[in-house]
């Protein structure tokens, strides 16, 4: 049985470059899951790469079909926007293992949808000044820059990701990404470890 990956933290704290450099790793070979959200999408963003982007009308469909895995809904500045994960034929864990990028409410309805042992969170932590500043960095190149919501999920990310709630969802880990080689080799070592543990007697 294959196993997910979670990588979750609060916003600008590095999640996305640690997605793409593990995703990029032949030794982990890792399969990404895309979400979908209703979100627009950012310049720097590909569809189809980056997440499915997707009306409203598309999203009660595939609610109708019952295919919804987890869903988030968020109450911008510029209107409710929705990210979700859909069971739509990507996700084998007969054959694969998988790594996506989430929240810790996605997390717990995964471990619910496919099972705690095959969902395992890896949970990035920076201190808030450095996210702060790439935060604002980011959001400097975007077309029309969206401070406030910058400062709406800063803020939502420090009640989200309070100790206590890493406790109740059950994070046993945080892997502090200053140094991000650092942080990358010690993910790499903790996911070869895990998967090694899951193979049979002469299994590569």
């Amino acid at each position: 049985m294959g196993t997910i990956f979670c990588l979750i933290g609060k916003s600008s704290s590095g999640k996305d470059t640690l997605f793409n450099e593990l995703i990029k790793d032949k030794d982990l070979n890792l399969i990404p899951i895309i979400p979908y959200t209703t979100r627009p999408k950012r310049s720097n963003e590909l569809n189809g790469v980056h997440y499915r982007f997707i009306h409203e009308d598309n999203l009660r469909d595939y609610e109708q079909a019952g295919l919804i895995i987890e869903k988030r809904v968020y109450n911008t500045v510029n209107g409710v926007w929705v990210y979700c994960t859909i069971d739509d034929g990507q996700i084998d864990l007969e054959h694969n293992n998988y790594i996506l990028i989430g929240t810790l409410e996605g997390y717990k309805l995964l471990r619910r949808y496919f099972g705690n042992p095959n969902v395992v969170p890896i949970y990035i932590e920076v201190e808030d000044q450095i996210r702060l500043e790439r935060a604002m960095h980011r959001e400097k190149q975007q077309a029309t820059p969206n401070y406030q919501e910058l400062c709406r999920r800063f803020l939502a990310d420090s009640a989200d990701f309070s100790v206590d709630n890493l406790i109740l969802y059950g994070v046993p880990k945080i892997y502090y990404n200053e140094d991000l080689s650092e942080c990358l080799t010690k993910i790499k070592f903790d996911i070869e470890t895990l998967l090694n543990s899951f193979k049979g007697p002469g299994e590569n």
